[in-house]
C-alpha cells in the first residue's frame, strides 16, 4: 500500500497469496520498517478469503511474525466484520502488539488508528 505514512507496513490480500508473495513483497518491507523504524506498525487489508492464502504464504507469516517478535508495536487488520473478532483475537495472541480490526468500511480509521503514537491509542 501506498497510501500509508512511512513507518507503517500496508499490504492488501487479493486472490491467492501465495510464499512468492510474502517473499517479494511483505518480507523485504518489514526487513526494512524494522531497520529504519525499530518497530513494526502493520496494516493489513484482506480482500480476499483467507482460504486463499496457500500452506506455503501461511507458513511465511508464521516465520515473519517471530523473526520480528520483539518489534511489532500495532496491527491494523481490516476484514470482512464476520472474521474480525476471530482474526483480531488470534493477533492478540500469538503477539506482543496492539492488535485491532476494522470492518472494510472502516479502512480510513484503520489507518489512522495504526499510524498515530500508541500512547495516543491507548485509550480508544
Amino acid at each position: 500500500m501506498t497510501d500509508v505514512p512511512a513507518h507503517v507496513v500496508g499490504v492488501r490480500a487479493v486472490g491467492q497469496v501465495t510464499k512468492e508473495d510474502y517473499e517479494r513483497t511483505l518480507v523485504p518491507a518489514l526487513d526494512k520498517a524494522s531497520k529504519q523504524f525499530g518497530e513494526l506498525n502493520f496494516i493489513m487489508v484482506f480482500e480476499t478469503d483467507l482460504s486463499n492464502f496457500t500452506y506455503g504464504a501461511w507458513m511465511m507469516d508464521a516465520k515473519e511474525s517471530f523473526k520480528h517478535f520483539a518489534k511489532w508495536n500495532k496491527i491494523a487488520i481490516v476484514i470482512d466484520k464476520s472474521a474480525i473478532q476471530k482474526l483480531t483475537y488470534v493477533f492478540n495472541y500469538l503477539s506482543p502488539a496492539e492488535s485491532k480490526g476494522f470492518s472494510i468500511e472502516d479502512i480510513a480509521l484503520a489507518k489512522a488508528w495504526v499510524a498515530a503514537p500508541k500512547e495516543l491509542t491507548a485509550k480508544a
